[in-house]
């Protein structure tokens, strides 16, 4: 089963990655949390909860906004990780839309 991810910064400026099955299925979701939460980290993201609780939601929006679209547009292998992370981590197609702070 082939999973779509695409990450929105408005609407002239959508990228979409597609990961086949055995590119996802190698990982474990514990392993595709483990990368988003180090790109979170390396990108120097704000947590958004003054408590400090960081949901894997907004790992996965604060990590597409801080890369930025310009990192997704180059479509390179960075930008095909985090789409795999992200299927791996939900195990669903995912559409992240960075304006609006929407997974769906």
């Amino acid at each position: 089963m082939p999973y779509t991810v695409t990450v929105s910064f408005g609407q002239n400026s959508e990228f979409e990655f597609k990961s086949l099955d055995p590119d996802v299925q190698h990982m474990t979701r514990e392993e595709a949390s483990r990368w988003l939460h180090q790109e979170y980290e390396s990108l120097e993201c704000a947590p958004r909860n003054p408590i400090g609780k960081i949901l894997l939601l907004d790992v996965l929006l604060d990590v597409a906004k801080y890369a930025g679209a310009a990192r997704f547009a180059a479509g390179g292998e960075w930008a095909q990780r985090f789409a795999q992370c992200c299927a791996a981590a939900l195990k669903r197609d995912v559409r992240i839309d960075v304006p609006n702070f929407v997974v769906g």
